[in-house]
């Protein structure tokens, strides 16, 4: 679910907007831990790279020619278990937010904001962050379906207390504060917790955790 921060994230851009999607190309490339394995105008064309590139960040528009990106996180995902994909928006409504995290989405980026939010935003992708603002993850978790049926191992009382603090947003270093422990145990707890809800991303096991009940009052 992380990787080490200091290797270099091979990133693909897929957007149908080509002076868009090759300035994004650019300022990544011009990172030294950043490098753009391809740019897909089409949801085609990003299956067959996402499947001949290995990247492992996926910047993906949801809304492409030949298909709607947030319905194909699955079987994007599916092709390269273990990718993060970053959904970029425009003005996205709630409910496409919501189907884009219940996929597996890492979190994501406006295309209005400022370009370093961007590559933030591909760093945190790859070692396993949120790439969502506390505000929006606290506007967004209440929509999240719910069934209430548990499907999975039980948590410990530890792991769930990190699966609370992550419903906060909080980071990985944040909660580590918090809980005065280190970093690298409170990953541990993250890549524990998310194997046991069977998610691969804290943004898809936040989801898994509301629709089972795991957060109550979320």
């Amino acid at each position: 679910m992380s990787r080490s921060e200091d290797a270099v994230t091979r990133v693909l851009v897929v957007d149908d907007h080509e002076v868009l999607a090759s300035s994004l190309a650019h300022v990544l490339d011009a990172e030294p831990d950043l490098v753009t394995v391809g740019v897909a105008g089409t949801l085609a064309r990003a299956r067959v790279l996402v499947a001949t590139t290995a990247p492992d960040v996926v910047l993906l528009d949801h809304r492409l020619p030949d298909g709607d990106g947030v319905a194909a996180i699955g079987e994007l995902r599916a092709l390269r278990p273990g990718i993060q994909v970053v959904v970029l928006t425009a003005s996205a409504a709630d409910h496409v937010l919501v189907s884009a995290i219940e996929a597996g989405a890492a979190g994501f980026v406006s295309k209005t904001r400022p370009l370093a939010e961007l590559t933030a935003a591909v760093r945190a992708a790859a070692t396993g962050e949120a790439v969502i603002s506390p505000e929006l993850l606290a506007r967004l978790l209440p929509r999240l379906h719910r069934t209430g049926r548990a499907r999975h191992q039980e948590l410990t009382e530890r792991e769930r207390e990190v699966l609370g603090l992550l419903a906060e947003g909080l980071s990985n270093a944040a909660i580590a504060e918090v809980l005065t422990v280190s970093v690298h145990t409170v990953r541990n707890h993250v890549a524990n917790l998310s194997a046991k809800l069977g998610a691969h991303s804290k943004l898809e096991a936040l989801s898994v955790a509301v629709r089972e009940g795991l957060l109550p009052g979320r």
